[in-house]
């Protein structure tokens, strides 16, 4: 019973990234103007980080390439981190961004190890 109900997380976890997926295409605007100044075309990175995004949640979902596509989304929440939410944090009080970052970059990675169905990258 446990497996069952602890198996639903392999398809709950990459859908909760949904939400970012919606806030790059829906609010292109808002998602660009957490683009550095010194980073040319903002809108352009907002809406491809919506679709790399949209790629990982699908590669998750498939099992193809999976394990590579969250080590990559973890590379890029964890470069968020410190080219969005620290330079912030002073001016902003973006601390919770940088905790709760820090959280699914960890849940990304133990996801990696533990739930990624492709085994073309060895632990």
């Amino acid at each position: 019973m446990t497996d069952q109900l602890t198996k639903i997380g392999t398809w709950l976890f990459p859908l909760s990234f949904l939400l970012y997926v919606e806030l790059h295409f829906g609010n292109a605007d808002m998602g660009a103007a957490f683009v550095p100044a010194w980073i040319p075309f903002p809108l352009f990175w907002d809406y491809f980080t919506g679709v790399c995004i949209l790629a990982f949640i699908i590669s998750c979902l498939i099992g193809k390439y999976d394990k590579l596509a969250t080590l990559l989304m973890a590379l890029y929440v964890f470069l968020m981190i410190f080219l969005v939410h620290i330079p912030r944090a002073a001016d902003k009080n973006d601390m919770l961004n940088i905790f709760r970052n820090i959280m699914i970059v960890g849940a990304l990675l133990v996801y990696a190890r533990f739930a990624a169905k492709d085994k073309r990258i060895v632990n």
